[in-house]
């Protein structure tokens, strides 16, 4: 068989070949960096993996499952919402309905629920930087207009800056980290108040969110946002189960809020979009929430230890009610990070010019990381 080659090569091989939206067009996916090195504290994980006990229910609920996997789940999956607003109950004291919760995989696709429903062409989303890196993708994804007002210098919400960039721009979502990530900021209940109160004066409403990614790290007092929700119908408070659960493996994000504005997410969200086995690797894992969050107070201890070391050597850092730490400053963060790197520890190069944030993980981990940056910081000076 002979090869025509009086035929152009084949159209379509290459990114500019294809009809790309124009706003994605020169856009790069998110990801950390996912390298092999001895010490991994750049994605907040909890350094702990699953004990046994857990694990071995874990795989028999996976098994039960694996039985039916020839139907589609349960698209209103009750019983795992039920689970969830029965460890919110004891977590946070909030008494919930399976109807107030939602869940996806990861509250990432949780977030985009949320833009899907309540954002869109023509419609603003709102938040204060520096804050999580992919709250404006969900905003480019949903073709929403994004914005950001700024956090003051302790990054802390500025009450009256807050109120003044909403009456401006009007947004139909505000979303609010707390804990902040990369500052692990966490946010009093009249700062949220005021957030809320603002948006209530808009011709419209819009929802808030507050996220609670890393809330079961927060210090003894400081309270959940979901005491607020029993006041305020367009407040949602969201959760994962992939840092303090030790789950980041598992894709298991949910949120609380009122029937109605849950009822909307509904709408968007694709046909069965939480598999079987994703259910029930959650279920077993609530089962377990006592075993699997026993690590906190640990990771917490060390967290503590950990801002005390890095202010002790002369470092700047942020007060954290997560599990990580934001420290600097450097007039060259990327030198302090490749040369971390290069002695086998991996954090992450995010947050304000001339900042770095470190994960908090285990007692080995964390030493290991102090020898790293005492002997990058011997070298520079």
């Amino acid at each position: 068989m002979t090869t025509d080659t009086t035929r152009p090569p084949a159209r379509g091989t290459a990114l500019d070949d294809l009809p790309l939206r124009e706003d994605l067009r020169g856009e790069h996916p998110y990801g950390a960096p996912q390298l092999h090195v001895p010490v991994v504290l750049n994605v907040n994980e909890n350094p702990y993996p699953v004990a046994p006990e857990v694990v071995a229910d874990i795989a028999g609920a996976v098994a039960a499952a694996a039985s039916g996997l020839n139907r589609y789940p349960d698209r209103e999956f009750l019983d795992l919402r039920a689970d969830l607003a029965a460890f919110l109950r004891v977590e946070s004291g909030a008494e919930l309905t399976p109807e107030q919760v939602w869940a996806a995989n990861g509250s990432n696709e949780v977030m985009l629920h949320v833009l899907q429903a309540f954002g869109g062409p023509g419609r603003t989303a709102l938040s204060f930087a520096p804050t999580y890196s992919m709250y404006p993708e969900y905003a480019r994804d949903t073709l929403t207009r994004w914005v950001t007002g700024r956090r003051a210098d302790d990054f802390t919400l500025d009450v009256e800056h807050t109120r003044a960039q909403i009456a401006e721009h009007r947004p139909s979502v505000v979303l609010l980290a707390s804990p902040n990530n990369p500052t692990g900021t966490a946010l009093p209940l009249a700062t949220i108040e005021a957030v809320l109160d603002a948006v209530d004066a808009l011709p419209q409403r819009a929802v808030v969110v507050v996220d609670e990614a890393y809330g079961e790290f927060r210090r003894t007092g400081v309270p959940s946002a979901l005491e607020l929700l029993p006041r305020h119908g367009n407040l949602a408070v969201s959760r994962t189960m992939s840092k303090a659960f030790s789950l980041a493996g598992a894709r298991v994000g949910y949120l609380a809020a009122a029937p109605a504005l849950v009822d909307a997410l509904r709408i968007v969200r694709l046909p069965y979009h939480l598999s079987a086995v994703t259910q029930a690797v959650a279920r077993a894992a609530l089962r377990h929430s006592t075993t699997l969050l026993s690590t906190v107070d640990e990771l917490r201890r060390r967290r503590d230890e950990t801002v005390e070391w890095l202010r002790g050597n002369g470092y700047r850092v942020a007060d954290s009610d997560a599990n990580f730490a934001l420290f600097g400053t450097f007039a060259d963060r990327h030198a302090v990070w490749q040369g971390l790197l290069e002695r086998g520890v991996l954090i992450r190069e995010t947050g304000p010019d001339g900042w770095l944030r470190v994960s908090i993980g285990t007692e080995q981990e964390m030493a290991a990381f102090r020898q790293a940056l005492t002997e990058v910081d011997g070298e520079k000076k």
